[in-house]
């Protein structure tokens, strides 16, 4: 583990006292079986898995609802081998999707968790449909950047909060509590690091004690902490924050006070498709089937299909931190699909015009510029020019009037680096073995993504937040038993 980590133990970063005491020190009002730090995607999984194992279950959330990152994003989970896949043909293993794991890091990740979550990914979309009413459905209209096949899965809308919705009326079916308003300030654990409750604060300042046999942190990452980023992820400091602002380090803090391992701290995910002063993504199968960026000046900067993530940091080194969003009316009819776009539209997002030359006007664009990027890639698509990138625009259309640009920025969403777990969840220590009752997914574990941003494939995030979670949740049941 860094000793940079260290020093976070005792600044500001993490006001409000030691992040683990003594069970002494506990004043217990109540006893859960399994606590859940966090009403997110990872969260209310876990919820629904504990709860489905037979467990006693508590949801502890900081805000007013249970929202979280998860809310934020646009809801897709993917799975290799799902009955949706297998109705439409589409042949796919979890094999197969471990490889795309590896290709995407470069080989720089957990080659074991990786193919482990990979076999889970399955059933946790085909359990959450079967057993919990969640409508996911096959997104089959577009290749995500990384993915070798279609195995994204979504709810109607492609939104997180719409997931949200499904996973919140899930728990309220099955009874399952939800505490907001609700913050965990400090950990009690024994020497041996096993934890015995934690300390709740509320709104008006006080402060309750809860014990349990089982707790998992399903409160995320810390992209919301301004010094931490500054310190792991300096790149990004600057772009436009695009999360919950609750990412506070909190799960970090709590597993370093126990003795865990940390990985891939340096790890995050951003987008390069924020429309600019309005908080909207525009998505990238926008990019992926046709649609590319430029600069002020009309000139393309990098390939655009590597993922949306790596694209954050290259639009933030453009002049003003902008980029604008360059198609034409066929890859618009395709992007209202999307709520997010849909958004985009009814936010006066979009510029459309006849002609490139009028396009440019609209934006801002040099025009001389612009019209030679669109001449290239239209050479590109033709095959008589190789893209100086190294992207592939061949077999997509060439872009025709009337013609679209949408302002953009690089942004930061989440952190993929976090405590190390193995493929129950379970939290490890330095020496790989794990804590005694500690779990941890989403944005609070170490997620599959390798060291930096360019590791990031669609989907990673929620991967990770609804898989861990299920294996966290009846792992930390299977204990109760």
């Amino acid at each position: 583990m860094p000793d940079s980590l260290h020093p976070y133990m005792d600044t500001p970063t993490f006001a409000g006292g030691p992040a683990v005491l003594p069970p002494a020190q506990a004043s217990f009002s109540a006893h859960v079986s399994v606590l859940i730090v966090g009403a997110g995607g990872c969260g209310l999984t876990a919820a629904l898995a504990a709860h489905q194992g037979g467990a006693e279950v508590l949801v502890l959330e900081r805000d007013a609802s249970a929202l979280g990152t998860t809310a934020m994003s646009t809801g897709l989970i993917p799975g290799a081998g799902t009955r949706a896949q297998t109705e439409q043909g589409i042949v796919d293993t979890p094999e197969m999707f471990a490889a795309d794991i590896l290709r995407k890091t470069r080989g720089e990740t957990d080659a074991d968790i990786a193919l482990e979550l990979a076999r889970a990914s399955a059933r946790t979309i085909d359990w959450l449909i079967d057993d919990h009413r969640v409508p996911l459905t096959l997104v089959d209209s577009f290749l995500y950047p990384g993915h070798s096949v279609k195995r994204m899965h979504g709810t109607p809308n492609r939104t997180g909060a719409e997931l949200m919705g499904a996973l919140s009326a899930a728990c309220e079916r099955r009874g399952i509590d939800i505490l907001t308003e609700a913050l965990v300030t400090e950990l009690f654990a024994d020497a041996d690091g096993r934890v015995r409750g934690v300390r709740v604060q509320r709104p008006d300042g006080s402060h309750e004690d809860l014990s349990c046999d089982a707790l998992v942190l399903a409160c995320c990452g810390f992209a919301g902490n301004d010094a931490m980023v500054r310190e792991f992820i300096p790149e990004i400091e600057g772009a436009t924050f695009f999360g919950h602002p609750g990412n506070k380090g909190d799960a970090i803090r709590f597993g370093l006070a126990l003795g865990a391992a940390v990985r891939d701290i340096h790890s995050y995910q951003g987008h390069g498709g924020l429309a600019a002063g309005r908080g909207i993504p525009i998505l990238w199968p926008l990019i992926m089937e046709g649609g590319f960026q430029v600069n002020v000046h009309g000139a393309r900067f990098s390939n655009e299909a590597r993922g949306y993530s790596e694209q954050a940091v290259d639009v933030v080194a453009q002049p003003g931190r902008v980029a604008w969003d360059i198609y034409d009316e066929r890859l618009h009819q395709l992007m209202t699909e999307f709520d997010d776009y849909r958004d985009a539209i009814e936010g006066r997002a979009l510029l459309r015009a006849d002609s490139i030359e009028a396009l440019a006007a609209l934006a801002g664009i040099d025009a001389a510029g612009l019209a030679t990027t669109v001449r290239d890639v239209a050479a590109c698509v033709r095959g008589g020019k190789s893209d100086a990138f190294g992207r592939d625009f061949r077999n997509k259309p060439e872009l025709r009037a009337p013609f679209y640009a949408v302002k953009v920025t690089g942004a930061l969403f989440h952190t993929q680096g976090g405590l190390a777990v193995d493929a129950q969840a379970r939290v490890l220590r330095e020496d790989g073995t794990p804590l005694p009752n500690l779990f941890a997914g989403g944005g609070a574990a170490r997620g599959i993504s390798g060291p930096s941003s360019w590791g990031y494939m669609a989907g990673n995030g929620l991967l990770t937040a609804t898989t861990f979670g299920r294996l966290a949740g009846e792992a930390a049941a299977r204990m109760m038993r």
